[in-house]
């Protein structure tokens, strides 16, 4: 059958270009033109079924939006957005023939995972198609698929994906199709319900339903934040992703959907980050309690304490999901990579890391849930004090560090600080006379902490705190060192640590850069290349610009941070000054979380504009 439209080849778009949608369990990119790129299905971290954002259209898609002339590429949509404070997006086209509407959701789970599009006419006559290229183990592996009464299923191995629509389907080069045409009001579902192949077919999908009960879901669930400052729909929206990134069965917080989106386009720096990192989760933790989310934070500690276990001297700096330890690091060989950025990794070797400073976030987080009355959980109170029992003893070890370097290990300064802060909130625990503790033991630990981090850590000539004891660099995670209370503000070995963070590690924006990859200390994370500004640390530089009374600097960088959130909201891990776009996994909860931070701390300085 001859067809009078046949699209052209769709590239994946910049990572910009994507929208988020999910339903706590798992999550799917939609691009500008209707292409679902990235889809893994049942868990964040199961095999996708849709990969072209790794490879290409060989590797799975699912294009659904105006027919356009053949040979001509897709169409990216004219406007989109979600709806209200939801997690349903939706994008629409102006073409010749009148405009269209495209509604993409995934509803929470009550059941089989799905995920729903609906389109809408809104004006004219609209051509339409869909184009479906299921290939599951990340494109590897073509499925089976057959019809089964009205429905469409493709079967590879344990998997099985079912598609239920009212249109009329056809197949054709792998790929199944439908070609229709939307008038004013007229609704047309398209729904995939993923289910174990073994297993009897998934439930008829009821998408109206769904979608009813999906803007619910989120309607009810943003009633709950407290936030009401200036910058609410930025908190909102990053709030809302936060949730998003939170595997419900279990509270675990993945660090951000994907796998493998690179740090530096066409380089090495592309990791998996599609597991809960406790360094990640701890600070995610924080912005929910202090935004009213306190189930959240309460699922969150639970997930801590059965991941940890019996056994905090093991303890990892991330864990599966549903606290899997084995996270073993592989590569896909046959996936080209996100714009040929090679390799395209699965799993983290990273796991298997010594990071002292997570003790220190941990820490932290139990201490802010029951200085905020969150329920007393007592083997939180347990654990805690084993947590600190054990870096008594190793507290003084090189470790890899908060970025996870793949060098050698050294005395990294923020790994200290942190130590400092898990003994320091430790000892408050015990002052409050809810624990019994070696108290005067670890109040003598943490001024020990204290006293050689001042000592190694500084230097007094250039007036800075550095990277590591003996190093000449900087890094930006010591603009933590007063947000931690480590030292107070006002401190001119703060101030002096801020300045030059500002001198040496910003880009000419402002934003600032983690780490040198280059110089004295060039190959200090044991990789090729370099990277973009890290938006975390960008915040970072601005909520202490705020705590030592620069608030107005504060207040334009942050507004220049926000500037650089899509037309969505979200925000990926890093920034590429050069190429002025953003880079690295999307959305990144390290991004969104001090977003949260610095919007509340301005917002309580009155430090805002308009």
């Amino acid at each position: 059958m001859v067809r009078p439209f046949e699209w052209g080849m769709h590239v994946a778009g910049r990572i910009e270009d994507y929208a988020l949608i999910g339903d706590m369990q798992t999550a799917a990119l939609v691009c500008r033109d209707g292409t679902v790129d990235w889809l893994c299905l049942p868990r964040f971290d199961s095999h996708a079924v849709f990969a072209g954002l790794l490879g290409t259209e060989e590797h799975g898609f699912w294009r659904l939006g105006p027919a356009s002339p053949s040979g001509s590429r897709p169409p990216a949509a004219d406007r989109r957005r979600y709806r209200g404070d939801s997690l349903v997006l939706e994008s629409e086209w102006d073409t010749p023939r009148g405009t269209v509407r495209v509604i993409d959701f995934m509803p929470p789970r009550d059941g089989a995972p799905q995920l729903v599009r609906i389109v809408e006419g809104v004006s004219g006559r609209v051509p339409m198609r869909s184009a479906l290229r299921m290939r599951f183990s990340y494109g590897w592996v073509v499925p089976w698929v057959h019809r089964v009464d009205t429905r469409t299923v493709a079967v590879a191995g344990p998997d099985s994906v079912w598609l239920d629509t009212e249109a009329d389907t056809y197949g054709k080069d792998l790929t199944t199709y439908s070609d229709f045409t939307v008038g004013p009001g007229d609704r047309i579902a398209f729904t995939i319900s993923w289910q174990p192949s073994h297993n009897e077919p998934p439930a008829l999908p009821e998408p109206e339903v769904a979608l009813e009960a999906t803007e619910a879901f989120w309607r009810e669930w943003v009633e709950h934040c407290t936030y009401h400052g200036p910058y609410r729909d930025a908190v909102v929206r990053s709030l809302i992703t936060l949730k998003a990134l939170t595997y419900a069965p279990t509270g675990g917080i993945v660090a951000a959907p994907t796998t493998s989106l690179p740090e530096e386009i066409g380089g090495v720096r592309n990791w998996d980050y599609r597991f809960t990192w406790l360094r990640d989760a701890a600070i995610t933790l924080s912005s929910l309690l202090r935004t009213g989310y306190r189930e959240e934070a309460r699922a969150w500690r639970e997930w801590l304490l059965r991941a940890v276990a019996g056994d905090p001297e093991n303890l990892q700096i991330m864990y599966g999901i549903a606290g899997e330890r084995e996270l073993a690091e592989a590569e896909l060989t046959w996936l080209p990579g996100y714009e040929n950025s090679q390799p395209v990794r699965v799993g983290n070797g990273a796991a298997g890391q010594l990071q002292l400073d997570v003790y220190g976030e941990v820490t932290e987080a139990l201490h802010l849930a029951h200085m905020t009355g969150l329920a007393r959980n007592d083997y939180a109170s347990v654990l805690q004090l084993k947590l600190i029992r054990y870096l008594e003893e190793h507290w003084d070890e090189p470790d890899e560090g908060i970025w996870e370097v793949r060098g050698p290990r050294r005395h990294f300064v923020h790994s200290k600080v942190m130590a400092w802060v898990a003994v320091d909130r430790t000892v408050k625990l015990i002052e409050s006379g809810d624990v019994d503790g070696p108290l005067e033991r670890w109040r003598e630990l943490r001024d020990e902490i204290h006293r050689d981090v001042c000592q190694r850590g500084y230097d007094a000539e250039r007036n800075t705190f550095t990277q590591s004891y003996g190093s000449k660099e900087l890094d930006a995670s010591l603009l933590l060192i007063p947000q931690m209370g480590f030292l107070p503000p006002d401190d001119k070995r703060v101030i002096g640590t801020i300045e030059a963070i500002q001198r040496e590690l910003s880009t000419e924006d402002g934003f600032v850069m983690r780490y040198p990859t280059a110089g004295e200390d060039a190959g200090v994370d044991g990789l090729e290349g370099d990277e973009g500004a890290f938006l975390a640390c960008s915040f970072w530089l601005a909520d202490d610009l705020a705590m030592i009374g620069r608030v107005d600097e504060a207040r334009k960088l942050f507004e220049k941070l926000l500037g650089l959130r899509n037309d969505l909201g979200l925000l990926a891990e890093e920034w590429d000054p050069k190429n002025q776009r953003q880079v690295g996994n999307f959305p990144q909860a390290f991004s969104h979380v001090p977003l949260i931070d610095t919007a509340l701390r301005l917002t309580a300085s009155g430090a805002y504009g308009g």
